[in-house]
């Protein structure tokens, strides 16, 4: 496990939330209906891949993962949610705790096939850095699949006068019951393009998801809003 000598910018505020987000983000739309469909779109074939899910939440992804073959290596920050990720997925299952923000120095050279970052880097501001840490430990031909808020959605909603810069914003979280302040960066999209590039990946596709039939009948007013400005915006690069 990985000590960390300062908690990540959000640590407090998921592990405030991590019981509720767990037995709710199968069933929210925002997640099980709209980010995660699109997300998993995205990967390639995983079948005996090995896998770094990184900022691994609860373990849903890990769990459709595993289902599809993949050898797995989950991380988080949060210590409640590794508790609860080893929960969903058994015992034996390995899981760490990890800050992204920092070296990934527990893993080596070329280690994994696909690294899959699912709505967890809104929390980091250097992504260059991560991105370069990311390419490391893929193997040459690797996959690199990240989700995460959409430049024009974040600079709307937190009303920003400050587009180009990486901003640190915060906002009020009450979707999973447990009301959390939630802190995390908004970012332009040259700053969410550019570290791709410049890290080493080529990039290969860009999703700006609708949301799912099951959305709709689960919350249609903000089915119709996600209709006409994309919520959050998902990747997929490769490591040459």
């Amino acid at each position: 496990m990985n000590t960390m000598l300062e908690k990540p910018l959000a640590y407090e505020a998921y592990q405030k939330l991590a019981d509720d987000y767990a037995r709710l983000v199968e069933t929210k739309p925002h997640n099980a209906y709209y980010e995660r469909p699109a997300t998993l779109a995205l990967l390639p074939d995983v079948d005996g891949k090995d896998v770094l899910d990184a900022g691994c939440g609860p373990g849903v992804y890990a769990k459709e993962l595993i289902k599809r073959g993949a050898r797995v290596v989950s991380v988080d920050a949060s210590d409640r949610m590794i508790e609860l990720a080893r929960e969903r997925l058994g015992p034996d299952a390995a899981i760490q705790q990890v800050d992204l923000s920092q070296p990934l120095s527990m893993f080596d050279d070329g280690q994994f096939d696909l690294v899959l970052a699912p709505l967890c880097l809104d929390y980091i501001a250097d992504w260059l850095s991560v991105f370069r840490e990311f390419l490391r430990v893929l193997r040459p031909g690797g996959y690199f699949v990240l989700s995460a808020g959409h430049p024009s959605f974040d600079a709307e909603y937190y009303s920003t006068n400050n587009y180009f810069t990486v901003e640190a914003v915060q906002c009020v979280w009450k979707g999973f019951g447990t009301r959390v302040m939630m802190p995390s960066f908004r970012r332009s999209m040259q700053e969410f393009l550019n570290p791709v590039a410049e890290s080493g990946f080529v990039l290969e596709r860009i999703s700006e998801p609708l949301p799912t039939d099951q959305f709709r009948a689960a919350d249609p007013k903000r089915f119709k809003e996600l209709m006409h400005r994309p919520g959050f915006l998902l990747l997929r690069a490769r490591k040459p």
